[in-house]
């Protein structure tokens, strides 16, 4: 009796959670494929683009800067130990040269120091634009589930999670559409590097 009313108490589960199942409305998307596509990535990353390269040229007209330092720094040296002159003007080249030395060191720490500061800006401001941008097709990939009546949306590129997703339930190319639709007219769909959101991860 107690055998018979347990699996009374099993079927009638199993029929709830197969009647949820029945109800239920899976869908999928690349976020890969909708990143990479989405307009807005592209003028971001051609920003970053553009930040990175001011930032080289900065650095390297300090670096320039610092070799044009060191080599008056020799000269200065190599005058300061010409015997032709007198021992008191060779101090006093010592002098101007021990200053021209202390200037080349912190020409090389201040580019050091500026290099790391300026590269730690770009990558948390490389960071905060993607997590925008992830944002952005994360909520239009809600309200295009929402309006699809979809309880559930996978992402296909994180292929490791799931082993079959049909495409005729993919969503990626109706949500790029929707995301694209305000693109400007000269702006080409980008193929962006800044992201593999197969990982879920910036």
């Amino acid at each position: 009796m107690k055998n018979l009313r347990l699996l009374i108490v099993a079927a009638a589960l199993f029929a709830v959670a197969a009647s949820a199942s029945a109800q239920s409305k899976f869908a999928s998307v690349d976020m890969k494929k909708i990143f990479n596509g989405y307009y807005k990535t592209k003028m971001a990353q051609a920003a970053m683009d553009k930040e990175r390269t001011d930032l080289t040229k900065e650095i390297k007209d300090m670096s320039d800067a610092l070799t044009k330092a060191r080599a008056d720094y020799k000269s200065m040296l190599d005058q300061a130990n010409d015997q032709a002159i007198s021992a008191d003007e060779r101090d006093k080249r010592k002098a101007s040269a021990g200053e021209k030395a202390k200037d080349v060191n912190s020409r090389q720490i201040a580019i050091e120091q500026y290099s790391r500061q300026a590269e730690a800006q770009l990558n948390d401001k490389s960071q905060r634009m993607i997590s925008n941008l992830v944002g952005e097709i994360q909520k239009a990939v809600a309200d295009k589930a929402k309006a699809g009546g979809y309880t559930m949306v996978v992402n296909s590129a994180n292929n490791e999670a799931f082993v079959y997703v049909a495409t005729e339930t993919d969503l990626s190319t109706a949500v790029l559409d929707q995301l694209n639709a305000g693109a400007p007219i000269d702006v080409v769909r980008p193929g962006g590097n800044m992201l593999n959101p197969g990982t879920n991860t910036p």
